[in-house]
């Protein structure tokens, strides 16, 4: 019997020694989730962050993106009413040249002679 009582006590170390093993593994990997779980709330927290600040930026870019294409427009208006008023300007200027060669051709030619 005492050896059964042997065989029994050693089961009985060996049970407790792998019971404290599997606890201590089960700390570890508690540890190691409480971890992971503060790093998870910390990315969460930058991605609300991030998604934040893009949003900004998407709406300050689109603010920007629309003022650009005024500036656009009103560039091509006035760079077409700027041709428009060179254009005029260049046939008024023939116009005057034409009609100062006329009247310029009128008053050089010699008067007839008085009969």
């Amino acid at each position: 019997m005492s050896q059964t009582g042997a065989a029994l006590q050693t089961y009985n170390h060996e049970l407790v020694k792998c019971i404290e093993e599997l606890c201590s593994k089960r700390d570890e990997l508690h540890k190691q989730i409480i971890e992971e779980e503060e790093e998870k709330r910390k990315l969460q927290n930058d991605i609300r962050s991030l998604t934040e600040r893009l949003a900004k930026v998407n709406e300050s870019l689109s603010k920007k993106m629309a003022a650009r294409n005024e500036y656009d427009n009103t560039i091509r208006e006035t760079e077409a009413a700027y041709m428009k008023i060179l254009e005029s300007s260049q046939t008024l200027l023939n116009v005057v040249k034409k009609s100062a060669n006329t009247i310029g051709g009128k008053s050089s030619t010699p008067a007839p002679p008085a009969r």
